[in-house]
């Protein structure tokens, strides 16, 4: 891939400015989930235990361009300094002489956090000066936050032109295994989309169609795309605005020579309620007042043989209403498979974004997956072939 690795990098002595993302869960002014904590360690301990000086470059919520004292990193500092067993040291803003103050007073293998940096707002405007005061505090730039690097800001894409720039550990992972996924992936490929509206996801579905062999549909957006060839969706969630889009999706596909799977039977309930009553209806069977909430045993079974023909996956999205089981069965036994084939080196699967992720820890499934991604919108927009600022930065 076109990037530095922090392999080749001198790091003895040096000022490692990284960028990660802590933007924790928190309440009465505590971590409550150190996920994303966890995930920056291998690249601070890579960094520290070669020497460097790491100084952590992080957002917390949205100040807004003002100091926000509830919005303050300074609760990150226990938990991390726990995690990584050492202590960390803190800065009370990003630049300027107290962050300076921090940054040279660190040892060789120390680290330091500084203030949250959207106390600035140049910050999210790529103001120059403000990356031109950041890059003041080191001699090299690491980037780690993927999640953050669909974003032009300062810190993901103007101080990554000013010094030596490399991706992190995970950033590293997380590219690599979406280039696996879409970028050069092993044929055939199968994707799966679900979600509530196609409205959301087009851009993805327009990029998809040329690059997948097969694409399956779910959840509400599936009802969209019945509706379009024609069949009734009862009273179920349905953007019959779209009709014309969805079948220029479908054009698009055969043209491009992607086989689509639509749902070819649907689980339908009066109410989406916990264990309700249901019904398995083949797609004409739908009648006014019926809701479809999940896919049928008929399309899970034609999904699940598509993924034992196929070599890479990636997965976008629940097929039914997964929240409120029975409405999980589909989205379970697809999480299932998936995993299996993952864990056997038959499939190379890849997942993101939050919902998805959601489903695949209901399922159980999470860490049997080749790859999960947790970024979200960044994750989204690399799937619909957008240039993400923050990685064409680090290109060499």
């Amino acid at each position: 891939m076109p990037f530095r690795s922090l392999e080749t990098a001198d790091l003895a002595g040096k000022r490692a400015l990284v960028r990660v993302d802590l933007n924790v869960p928190m309440a009465d002014g505590k971590v409550t989930d150190d996920t994303r904590l966890r995930a920056v360690l291998p690249t601070i301990r890579f960094l520290s235990t070669r020497g460097a000086k790491v100084v952590l470059l992080a957002h917390f919520d949205r100040p807004k361009g003002k100091r926000v004292p509830e919005m303050s990193l300074k609760p990150v500092v226990g938990p991390l300094s726990a995690l990584l067993e050492q202590p960390v040291a803190f800065a009370d803003d990003c630049i300027g002489g107290e962050a300076a103050a921090v940054v040279n007073g660190l040892e060789n293998g120390g680290v330091a956090l500084l203030e949250n940096i959207r106390y600035h707002a140049g910050e999210e405007k790529n103001d120059p000066a403000f990356a031109a005061e950041l890059a003041k505090l080191g001699d090299l730039y690491v980037n780690d936050a993927f999640s953050a690097a669909h974003r032009a800001h300062a810190s993901t894409e103007g101080l990554a032109r000013l010094l030596p720039a490399y991706p992190g550990l995970s950033m590293q992972r997380e590219l690599e295994m979406l280039d696996a996924a879409l970028g050069n992936p092993v044929k055939p490929v199968l994707g799966i989309v679900g979600g509530a509206k196609v409205s959301t996801k087009l851009d993805l579905l327009n990029n998809l169609v040329e690059k997948l062999d097969r694409l399956a549909i779910g959840g509400g957006m599936a009802n969209t795309f019945l509706a379009a060839q024609g069949h009734p969706v009862g009273s179920s969630l349905c953007e019959h605005d779209l009709g014309d889009t969805a079948r220029e999706i479908i054009a698009k596909a055969a043209q491009a020579g992607c086989e689509l799977l639509l749902p070819v039977d649907v689980v339908v309930a009066a109410e989406v309620k916990p264990n309700t009553a249901t019904r398995v209806l083949a797609l004409d069977e739908v009648k006014d007042g019926d809701l479809i909430l999940d896919a049928g045993p008929k399309t899970v079974e034609r999904l699940l043989t598509a993924m034992d023909d196929s070599k890479t996956f990636i997965w976008n999205g629940p097929l039914g209403v997964f929240e409120v089981p029975p409405f999980d069965a589909a989205t379970v036994a697809a999480a299932k498979k998936a995993g299996e084939l993952a864990q056997a080196g038959k499939l190379v699967a890849v997942a993101g974004g939050g919902d998805t992720v959601a489903a695949l820890n209901h399922a159980g499934v999470a860490g049997e997956m080749t790859f999960v991604s947790t970024a979200g919108g960044a994750f989204l927009e690399w799937m619909e072939g957008k240039v993400l600022p923050g990685v064409a930065a680090l290109e060499v």
